[in-house]
């Protein structure tokens, strides 16, 4: 698992990340990763596939309907993105 270091963190963050890992009964460290998995996945957060397995369950496609779109699949991999 990859580490991150974390420099220049003003006291007064460091004072208040150590309250808040207190709190919660955890290490800074522990605070710090909880800290910025809240931050990338927020709790609600809607899914891409949640969201399209919702909108076909909706649209109550029949077993025809159905086949007929998975004939239509592009099944090509997709490319990697080039910003050049």
């Amino acid at each position: 698992m990859p580490s991150v270091t974390v420099r220049n963190v003003p006291d007064e963050v460091h004072r208040a990340i150590r309250v808040r890992a207190a709190q919660h009964g955890r290490s800074i460290e522990a605070e710090m990763r909880d800290i910025l998995e809240s931050a990338v996945k927020p709790k609600g957060r809607v899914k891409l596939g949640s969201l399209l397995a919702e909108v076909g369950r909706k649209a109550k496609l029949t077993d025809e309907e159905f086949a007929f779109f998975e004939s239509m699949r592009d099944r090509t991999p997709a490319r990697a993105a080039s910003f050049e």
